[in-house]
């Protein structure tokens, strides 16, 4: 393996000489407040050979910012780069229309970390046998695009207004997210090797499969078509991985119809934004699907749903999305074994099938769900 493929590996090889880890956990909104100490327990319920854990408290998001007018505070980004090996974040309410002095957190967080990649892996649970096999890694780019939020509102001299969004693709930000895609895609096939055959969802070889619309956006999405394309020759290691690519509009399309074709899947951040969360309803649920924020020295652990104020506080939010995002956060510091005790423990719970939460058809209650998850433990 070549060693910008070692390293990627490697990630945090510091962090995984440590007996104690300190991780921060920033629930935020809704149903954050119930989902995160959900992946606390299981983390803590981790046997004998685990790391020790320190939980560090930090505040942030909507309800933080309508008590004080702060969404992020300071001291919260001071505290994970002072006292943090890692975090975990729970869910953000942001509105859907303007709140003036408001921007969200996350997007801010991962700016001010310079987290540029969200990885999110989309796979059917192992041994389920309905529905269409799925064992799919979309990386998103995590820093560009049309979340630079650079808009602005011109009135025409006939009194009607025009609104614009600046949009941003640069060189620097496409090439590492590349390297990000074809390093994971050597990854998982590492780790395929591990499984027998008969056992993997993914039958082909390391595929990295581009997502753009440079077909209309010829100048944007043409120059990260291109310069992820370009990665390809940077490393030997990187020629062992077949590059496709897919227009936005038909990966979505194939996704849904064809899921069993893609392997890893990189994307502008709009783009991957969308088909993330367009993925989830391959597996059954948002609440089944986690991502990890990563960067060259911090990842943040992040489930990809939403608050759901409409379930806060009632205890029927589904655990599982922030538990296996609390595996993602342990995968990427480099404790790859007690990533997978966790990922093997769900899919053994959802598996049985008679303890899911409303989400999935059942009556489980968040607590239920997870008090099964740290028995499989």
């Amino acid at each position: 393996m070549s060693s910008t493929v070692a390293n990627s590996l490697r990630r945090g090889l510091a962090t995984s000489a440590k007996k104690t880890l300190t991780i921060g956990l920033i629930p935020a909104d809704g149903i954050g407040k119930e989902v995160i100490p959900a992946a606390r327990r299981v983390l803590e319920a981790l046997p004998e050979g685990a790391p020790k854990f320190n939980f560090v408290h930090l505040d942030a998001g909507f309800e933080l910012f309508q008590k004080t007018g702060v969404a992020l505070p300071e001291e919260t980004v001071e505290r994970l780069r002072a006292e943090c090996d890692g975090a975990l974040f729970g869910a953000v309410s942001s509105p859907s229309h303007r709140v003036a002095g408001y921007s969200s957190p996350i997007v801010a967080l991962r700016k001010k970390l310079d987290l540029y990649a969200n990885v999110r892996p989309v796979a059917s649970a192992r041994g389920q046998k309905d529905g269409k096999p799925v064992d799919m890694l979309i990386i998103r780019e995590n820093t560009e695009c049309l979340y630079i939020k650079q808009e602005r509102i011109e009135t025409t001299p006939s009194g009607e207004k025009i609104a614009w969004a600046d949009r941003r693709i640069s060189e620097h930000a496409s090439r590492r997210i590349g390297r990000m895609a074809f390093r994971m895609a050597l990854a998982r096939d590492a780790l395929r090797q591990k499984t027998p055959e008969a056992e993997r969802l993914w039958k082909g070889p390391p595929t990295v499969t581009i997502v753009h619309k440079s077909n209309v956006l010829s100048t944007t999405d043409g120059l990260f078509r291109e310069t992820v394309r370009a990665v390809q020759g940077e490393d030997p290691a990187f020629e062992g991985v077949r590059v496709e690519e897919q227009l936005v509009d038909s990966m979505v399309y194939r996704m849904f119809r064809e899921p069993h074709c893609f392997d890893v899947a990189v994307a502008p951040n709009l783009y991957g934004d969308i088909i993330s969360d367009g993925a989830a309803a391959l597996v059954g649920s948002l609440g089944l699907v986690p991502s990890a924020n990563v960067g060259d020295t911090f990842v943040v652990g992040e489930p990809v749903h939403g608050s759901a104020p409409d379930i806060a506080g009632q205890g029927k939010a589904n655990p599982v999305a922030a538990v296996r995002s609390a595996g993602l956060l342990l995968e990427h510091l480099g404790y790859t074994n007690e990533a997978a005790r966790i990922y093997n423990a769900v899919d053994s719970v959802l598996v049985k099938g008679n303890l899911v939460t409303p989400d999935l058809g059942g009556n489980a209650t968040t607590d239920q769900l997870t008090d099964a998850i740290c028995r499989q433990l």
